[in-house]
């Protein structure tokens, strides 16, 4: 996984206004199918990562992890981050290749 290349396309997803961030937000695109790949962050908590992968398990929506909260959150130029979905099957493809689907997932 190259940083930047992921990083980089995340900001171009988020400029094109195709992301979503919170754990709500993205639970509830989860649920009505507007979610086409989630990104979680590594230092997330357990419960998170245990209601976030059985969503996304149950949805069929592929579940990618970064490494923490900080690179998630400056991909997309926010604070730290540890949730975020991606709405546009463009985008989405493309993280799935840079990033590699989560064994959660």
């Amino acid at each position: 996984m190259t940083n930047n290349n992921w990083q980089s396309l995340l900001g171009l997803a988020q400029r094109a206004g195709k992301v979503s961030s919170g754990e709500e937000t993205v639970l509830r695109m989860i649920r009505q199918g507007k979610a086409k790949a989630v990104l979680l962050s590594d230092d997330a908590s357990e419960r998170t990562k245990k209601t976030i992968g059985n969503k996304c398990n149950f949805y069929h929506v592929p579940l990618l992890t970064v490494p923490d909260r900080e690179v998630l959150g400056q991909a997309i130029g926010q604070p730290s981050r540890v949730i975020i979905a991606v709405t546009d099957s463009g985008f989405a493809g493309q993280l799935i290749e840079r990033i590699g689907p989560s064994s959660r997932g």
